[in-house]
C-alpha cells in the first residue's frame, strides 16, 4: 500500500522485505535438503584438523572447512551460506545458542535458520588473515580493531570468545569479521587472538606490512602447527 503521493512507507517496505526473505529462505532450505545434503560426504580423520569434504553437487561450492563442519554456498543465494556439521553433532545446539545471544552485530554473521545438522548463516565474503599472509595481501589495523570490538561485545552479552585465530577472522574492504563462534560457550582463557595480535605488532607491522610479500603456505601452516604444539606442551 502507498500513500497519496505513491510512496511506500518504511513499515510497508519492512514487511515486504521480510515476506520476500521468508520465501527465499524456504527455497534455500529446500535446496539444502534435496540437493546438498544427499551429495556431500564429510569425514573427520584427525582431531584438531579441518574435516575432509567430498562435494559431488553441481552448483554448491565448498567455501570453507573447520574442525567441526564444512561451509557451502549456492550461486542463486549469495546472501547465505550453510554450515553442515560432521563432527560432534551435539555441538550444533551450542552454536545456535551462541548466535542467539549475539543477535545482530556487524563483526559477526547472523543465524537465519537451522536444521538437525546444519545452520543457515549470513554470508560474509572476504579473505582470512591466514590466507592474506600467504597471498601477500596487507592486513590493516582497522581489521584488528573491528575484531577487538566484536570480542568485547561478545563478552558484554555473557559469552567467552574462544578459539579466535587467523583462519576464522575474515577481512573485507579493510573491515574485520569473526566467522566462527562455535566455541564461544567454553570456559577459561584462550590466548590465540592475543598471541596473534602480539605477532602482528612485533613482526608483521614493523617488517612485513609495508612490502607485504607472499609467504609460502607451508611456512605459514608450519608456524600454525608449531604454535599449536607449543601451547599444548606449555599447558601440561
Amino acid at each position: 500500500m502507498t500513500n497519496q503521493d505513491g510512496i511506500v512507507s518504511d513499515m510497508e517496505r519492512y514487511h515486504f522485505t521480510r515476506s520476500l526473505e521468508g520465501v527465499q529462505m524456504k527455497q534455500f532450505i529446500n535446496l539444502i535438503e534435496q540437493e546438498l545434503l544427499p551429495h556431500i560426504h564429510l569425514s573427520a580423520e584427525r582431531p584438531f584438523e579441518p574435516i575432509n569434504v567430498r562435494n559431488q553437487t553441481k552448483l554448491w561450492k565448498t567455501v570453507g572447512t573447520g574442525n567441526y563442519a564444512g561451509v557451502f554456498a549456492h550461486p542463486s543465494f549469495p546472501r547465505y551460506v550453510v554450515k553442515v556439521y560432521a563432527r560432534n553433532p551435539e555441538q550444533i545446539n551450542k552454536e545456535i545458542a551462541v548466535y542467539q545471544r549475539l543477535g545482530v552485530h556487524r563483526a559477526y554473521s547472523f543465524l537465519y535458520a537451522y536444521g538437525e545438522h546444519y545452520l543457515v548463516l549470513k554470508n560474509i565474503p572476504g579473505i582470512t588473515l591466514f590466507d592474506a599472509i600467504v597471498q601477500g595481501q596487507p592486513i590493516p589495523r582497522t581489521v584488528i580493531e573491528d575484531v577487538d570490538n566484536g570480542l568485547d561485545y561478545a563478552k558484554s552479552v555473557g559469552l567467552n570468545p574462544y578459539d579466535v585465530h587467523g583462519k576464522n577472522v575474515v577481512m573485507n574492504n579493510g573491515r574485520g569479521y569473526i566467522v566462527d563462534v562455535s566455541d564461544f560457550y567454553k570456559q577459561g582463557y584462550d590466548r590465540k587472538w592475543d598471541d596473534l595480535k602480539k605477532a602482528l605488532e612485533k613482526i608483521y607491522f614493523p617488517f612485513i606490512y609495508k612490502y607485504h610479500p607472499p609467504i609460502p603456505f607451508f611456512i605459514v601452516d608450519g608456524i600454525r602447527k608449531g604454535y599449536r604444539w607449543f601451547r599444548k606442551l606449555a599447558s601440561r
